[in-house]
């Protein structure tokens, strides 16, 4: 049944990287069938397809989609109410014609961003005014998309959502989740800051606009538009530009639960952008918005929850075992090598990718007790670096190389030797604390 398994896992990846399906679909299929390979009853009110897998298993991370949903609100409140762009406009404002200091405010931004939403909503949020801020100093255009990806990775170890949904899927207290994150955040800073620094100083300065980039999202003082915009949207408060910060310093240092965290920057980001007659509607509109950002990982992380249900059930956990036992490494210089090697497998919406059927593995490397939940957690976040900066199919990256004017892939080669040396920190990591 072992094999089976493993051979359906196999067929799933196919049908992701061809498209033969989307990846949520794909990966419902993929759990009503290792669960009926691993012997579970299609009907019955205990360890079955139907309510174990399907009912049970859809549920299973809902409290990470709530925080999804939240962080997407917060998202949308701090573009409706310019936060966002009031942050990108006063640091291209501060570092003038200097193309590293602009490029490094910019990922400073970026990274706040990556760290209230991720994906393409974060992208967006710092790389509309970000990138064609760069771009008109002299950064070269696959460095400015870069250079936005890579603050989005240095923010994902204080992304919440993220917290949540590791908390829930390896059966961990988001305080251990987060005490790991800690630890894995100054190589995700360093790299990005490192790559900001050497790409611009190596490819020298190329002055282009963007082909792709709206005339009102020149930087302020630029052009008649931006600062006809600028008059239009006004800047937030400076003490509006804090809103990033709230749900970090209570989920960080006060210890506050994630949901409540994020809950407050909403209701920080309106009080102080926001006339108290017009709250219910900015609130309102704004969370209508975050509900169309968000549907999609919510969809997602549906289907990861039934996936995760059926590699947990006993049949599975009892057939994938042996397996696991024969091929996985133990010795500490083996387990870093060979997970550092495999690195790539997260790209492409490959087996290791943590939103795809890598959460399926982890699921079940963890189910079977091979390897402790801290172990897996150290292994899957490392992948999840890569996967959120240097992914050629993952939405931030493909708009913020289609805005930029440049091919995904072109990014993913300049950024994946920047994120895979942060990769192989966190597996290091993990394997010197956790084996």
């Amino acid at each position: 049944m072992g094999i089976a398994i493993i051979v359906i896992m196999a067929i799933g990846v196919a049908l992701i990287l061809t498209g033969k399906l989307p990846t949520a679909f794909a990966l419902v299929l993929l759990a009503v069938a290792i669960a009926l390979a691993g012997g579970a009853s299609f009907v019955g009110a205990e360890n079955s397809v139907l309510t174990t897998v399907i009912q049970n298993g859809a549920i299973t991370l809902a409290s990470t989609m709530i925080a999804i949903l939240l962080g997407s609100w917060l998202g949308s409140l701090m573009r409706d109410t310019a936060i966002a762009s009031t942050l990108v406009r006063k640091t291209v404002e501060f570092g003038g014609d200097r193309p590293v200091v602009i490029a490094l405010g910019v990922l400073v931004i970026s990274a706040l961003c990556g760290a209230v939403t991720g994906s393409a909503p974060a992208a967006l949020l710092a790389g509309v005014i970000g990138i064609p801020a760069m771009i008109a100093v002299g950064v070269p255009k696959v460095t400015a998309a870069g250079t936005i990806l890579m603050g989005i990775g240095a923010g994902v170890p204080f992304e919440l959502p993220v917290w949540q949904f590791f908390s829930t899927a390896l059966h961990l207290p988001v305080p251990q989740v987060r005490s790991f994150m800690i630890l894995l955040f100054p190589f995700a800073a360093a790299a990005a800051v490192a790559y900001v620094i050497v790409e611009t100083r190596r490819r020298g300065t190329v002055h282009a606009w963007s082909l792709a980039a709206p005339a009102d999202s020149v930087p302020a003082g630029s052009a008649p538009v931006a600062r006809s915009r600028r008059r239009r949207l006004g800047d937030a408060p400076w003490f509006a530009l804090l809103t990033p910060l709230v749900p970090i310093v209570l989920a960080l240092v006060l210890q506050v639960p994630i949901i409540p965290s994020l809950l407050a920057g909403v209701l920080f980001a309106v009080v102080t952008t926001t006339r108290p007659g017009l709250w219910g509607t900015t609130l309102l509109r704004s969370l209508y918005d975050g509900f169309k950002v968000a549907a999609p990982p919510i969809t997602l992380f549906i289907a990861i929850g039934m996936l995760l249900a059926a590699v947990g059930l006993p049949g599975s956990v009892a057939a994938l075992r042996p397996i696991v036992e024969t091929v996985a490494p133990t010795n500490i210089w083996l387990y870093v090598i060979v997970f550092s090697v495999l690195v790539p497998l997260c790209l492409y919406r490959g087996p290791l990718n943590i939103f795809g059927l890598g959460a399926g593995i982890a699921g079940a490397m963890t189910a079977i007790g091979f390897y402790s939940p801290m172990a897996v957690l150290g292994l899957m976040t490392s992948y999840n670096q890569v996967f959120g900066v240097a992914d050629p199919t993952s939405t931030q990256t493909v708009w913020a190389s289609q805005y930029a004017g440049v091919s995904p892939q072109a990014v993913m080669l300049r950024v994946l030797p920047y994120v895979w040396v942060v990769a192989i920190a966190g597996i290091v990591l993990s394997a010197v604390r956790y084996l």
